[in-house]
């Protein structure tokens, strides 16, 4: 690819970063967004722009629908980034749906088989936990080792697991209610700054997401799936594959296993990256990666300003 550098690497967010308006200001000035959401509603048969454009939150925020309305997101913004510099990341990563945009942008899987995969994959994690059965809860100020002990303590009989690894002293936990209200309070009896649940009806990366990934498994093996033209660090190994069929493995696991995205940011930092682009709405990440690699470059594009800034920075 041209232009590959070697010490720029591309990421993109996953759930929790869409918002309502998310990618207008670029819309007003870019077509390439549009284009995308339009290319997205055919390919799921309801018009994704319209939602994203004026909501309700209620609805964008239904994972079948956050998880498409992200991917899209997320390669539109690419797709302005590829019309305007020769610029090419040596490097890719996802936050849980991110990896799937990532997947996209770094050309190992067609755009539209990304959105129906995405779509079915939040479908999936709905029905394997019905609402008001499983939590989600972020544990800010403790090692990652006590939020596991916390966790393992709280447990008994249910589910509860530390299932995001996102930054030093912030990790996220899972599982059923009772045993996540119990893993809080044990994370605050340990010295925790925060322990807080999170608006999610769907406990991610946990063993209560193992059903699912049985039959994501299903829609993954009727997709096609090419070698990345990235290297791409997958969230459950902090490994890059090119194996069709180990890259389908890694992403079922995904579902019930956690993202480990610290140590992804620190292995690609170690390897040479000194720039990390945030790719899509939010500044969810470029938050995580200041806190994991603090001596690097880190960027987000998710509107005309942020876009121009990162032009200069790498078009000079």
């Amino acid at each position: 690819m041209n232009n590959q550098i070697y010490n720029l690497a591309f990421v993109f967010p996953g759930q929790s970063s869409q918002s309502v308006g998310m990618l207008a200001d670029l819309a007003a000035s870019y077509p390439e967004v549009r284009q995308t959401f339009e290319r997205a509603s055919d390919a799921l048969g309801k018009d994704l722009w319209a939602l994203v454009a004026n909501g309700p939150d209620d609805e964008l925020n239904q994972t079948h629908n956050t998880q498409p309305a992200m991917l899209a997101a997320g390669v539109a913004v690419w797709e302005i980034w590829c019309k305007r510099s020769t610029v090419r990341p040596a490097w890719m990563a996802g936050h849980s749906l991110g990896e799937y945009t990532a997947l996209v942008c770094s050309d190992a899987m067609s755009f539209e088989d990304g959105i129906k995969l995405v779509a079915a994959r939040g479908r999936l994690m709905q029905e394997a936990v019905p609402a008001g059965v499983g939590a989600m809860a972020a544990i800010l100020g403790l090692e990652d080792h006590e939020v596991v002990k916390v966790c393992s303590d709280a447990a008994g009989s249910e589910v509860v697991s530390a299932v995001n690894f996102n930054s030093p002293g912030q990790v996220v936990i899972a599982g059923h209610v009772a045993a996540v209200e119990r893993a809080i309070l044990g994370a605050k009896a340990a010295g925790a700054k925060r322990a807080v649940l999170l608006s999610v009806s769907v406990p991610s990366h946990c063993a209560l997401m193992a059903s699912a990934a049985l039959k994501l498994d299903q829609q993954l093996q009727n997709t096609a799936i090419d070698t990345p033209k990235m290297t791409l660090i997958h969230n459950v190994d902090v490994a890059s594959h090119s194996a069709p069929e180990v890259i389908r493995n890694a992403l079922k696991e995904q579902l019930y296993k956690p993202v480990r995205w610290a140590d992804g940011i620190k292995f690609m930092h170690d390897q040479g990256v000194t720039c990390f682009v945030e790719c899509g709405p939010g500044k969810v990440l470029i938050g995580l990666n200041k806190r994991i690699a603090k001596d690097a470059g880190h960027y987000s594009i998710y509107d005309p300003d942020t876009l121009n800034t990162a032009l200069e920075q790498f078009n000079g």
